[in-house]
């Protein structure tokens, strides 16, 4: 699949496809349902799949204080999309700039002149252009000047609820991964590269793992019983989403020991997936309680995982 990074990156040769225009966070059921059939209208039409994203997100422009969590990151998009069978990923640099053109410029100097689109498909409360006075019903009038088909997306719906990113993240914020996971089509995980801490795990017996969470902010927080995939290896551990209270600590970072592990992992790749939530994160009095606590929170981990491994569920 074809990143395309910024409008600017747009050559004469994306002229013509088929395209969706979505924040696409988590590619969840809802949107896979979409996207397989956005792939299959380009596939009928003879011209590639195209997906649009934002970043940042718009909320994070003009109210970041109250943008939702994010439960993916562009790199995570792009490989679900990628396995789904999109042709190509336009990532448009998103300011007040451009949110203040007019919803004519959008269409016409975009998506029509840019990247000739035969078929979009957006949500019907999608907004666009100035004061976000571009809508669905815009877009419709729109398609007949110039040409194109304008659909909207359809609610999926499991158990009579609508799949949607922000039922995933009241999932996840109430620990409840089984039901997380059936929306997304798989378990929920976070991946990232492993970076230097401050080391303070190594003197008590439990080095960790540590990855920056480059994001406004995370959709859990806690310590949690976690497996970690390791290349083609899986390990058991235990892990904390916070910024470390005990520790002073001021940024957003997750931090997982790995069950009999040894090795240095800094500037590995893992993947880590959630099992079970243990306990919100907590600021203690000493780093003493703190060591005691740590070493509770391993041996709930580890039973937590024996009862995940043993029943299939946390």
């Amino acid at each position: 699949m074809e990143l395309i990074r910024g409008i600017h990156n747009i050559k004469s040769r994306h002229f013509g496809c088929v395209l969706t225009i979505g924040k696409f966070d988590g590619v969840h059921k809802g949107h896979q349902g979409v996207l397989t059939q956005l792939v299959a209208k380009a596939s009928a039409l003879g011209v590639p799949s195209a997906v649009m994203v934002f970043e940042p997100q718009p909320e994070e422009i003009f109210a970041a204080d109250r943008a939702p969590a994010r439960l993916s990151r562009l790199r995570d998009k792009y490989e679900a999309l990628q396995a789904l069978g999109i042709d190509r990923l336009l990532c448009v640099s998103f300011s007040r700039e451009f949110a203040s053109q007019s919803p004519q410029a959008f269409v016409e100097e975009l998506l029509v002149k840019k990247l000739g689109v035969k078929y979009l498909v957006v949500g019907d409360d999608f907004r666009f252009g100035f004061q976000r006075t571009g809508d669905f019903t815009y877009l419709t009038k729109a398609a007949r000047e110039y040409k194109f088909d304008v659909v909207s997306t359809q609610s999926f719906r499991m158990d009579n609820n609508r799949i949607s990113s922000t039922a995933i993240r009241d999932a996840l914020s109430c620990g409840d991964f089984v039901k997380a996971s059936s929306m997304i089509g798989k378990p929920y995980t976070i991946s990232g590269k492993v970076v230097h801490g401050e080391k303070n795990g190594r003197t008590i017996g439990f080095p960790t793992a540590n990855i920056l969470l480059k994001r406004h902010k995370a959709p859990l927080h806690g310590v949690f019983a976690v497996t970690v995939k390791l290349g083609s290896k899986v390990y058991g551990g235990v892990a904390n989403l916070g910024s470390r209270p005990t520790l002073n600590g001021q940024r957003l970072q997750l931090e997982t020991h790995l069950f009999n592990f040894t090795g240095d992992l800094y500037g590995t790749r893992i993947q880590i997936e959630f099992i079970a939530k243990i306990r919100d994160e907590a600021k203690f009095e000493s780093f003493a309680e703190l060591t005691q606590q740590i070493e509770l929170d391993a041996k709930q981990a580890q039973q937590r995982l024996a009862e995940f491994t043993l029943n299939g569920t946390p």
